[in-house]
């Protein structure tokens, strides 16, 4: 099984890898590929890095372990990215592939409002993964739920810490700290 982990990684932190471990391991999934979204549905316009950046930033961030892997099918076509669209690009691709979905207990809750949402779980088996704060929800079809390291790192406060001018060591891998840095990312609190 493939699992996919999508979102906005702006920027990508050590919360979304710990969260990418704990499930891959949990589940035994064969890889798990970050999905960038060239622009998310419910964040249209508010996305402070650009596209090719955020990517770059993943594979910085996944470089080295062997089962992750960036996933660019969303970048490579015109947003916003709707998960229906990329699970039937992803399933036309690659029809011999089960693909898992991984969505944060937080993002599970906005579920209902996704688009096509009623052809989601013939397209894939979901995974919810508890975050701190947030409960997990019931859904209309069955979902696996893992349970993941609870870490409060948020990509928000990761952006106002570098507008800040504070350091985001230990928050991001090392390589995305640099990559912040060199391409002058997040200097203006949004």
């Amino acid at each position: 099984m493939i699992g996919l982990f999508g979102g906005s990684f702006d920027p990508i932190h050590h919360g979304h890898l710990l969260v990418a471990q704990a499930v891959t391991e949990r589940l035994g999934l064969e890889e798990l590929r970050f999905v960038p979204a060239r622009e998310q549905p419910f964040k249209a316009g508010q996305h402070d890095a650009p596209a090719e950046l955020r990517a770059q930033m993943v594979a910085l961030a996944i470089a080295g372990e062997r089962r992750f892997r960036l996933e660019r099918i969303e970048l490579d076509r015109p947003g916003p990215s709707y998960t229906v669209d990329t699970l039937r690009a992803l399933r036309t691709r690659e029809p011999e592939r089960e693909f898992a979905v991984l969505v944060g207990a937080d993002a599970a809750a906005e579920l209902p409002k996704w688009r096509e949402v009623e052809a989601l779980a013939a397209l894939a088996r979901f995974i919810i993964f508890a975050r701190p704060g947030a409960a997990v929800p019931r859904l209309p079809w069955p979902v696996d739920v893992v349970e993941v390291p609870l870490v409060a790192i948020s990509a928000t406060v990761i952006r106002r810490r570098v507008a800040e001018g504070r350091s985001v060591r230990y928050w991001v891998p090392d390589a995305v700290a640099e990559c912040i840095a060199a391409e002058g990312l997040y200097l203006t609190d949004a």
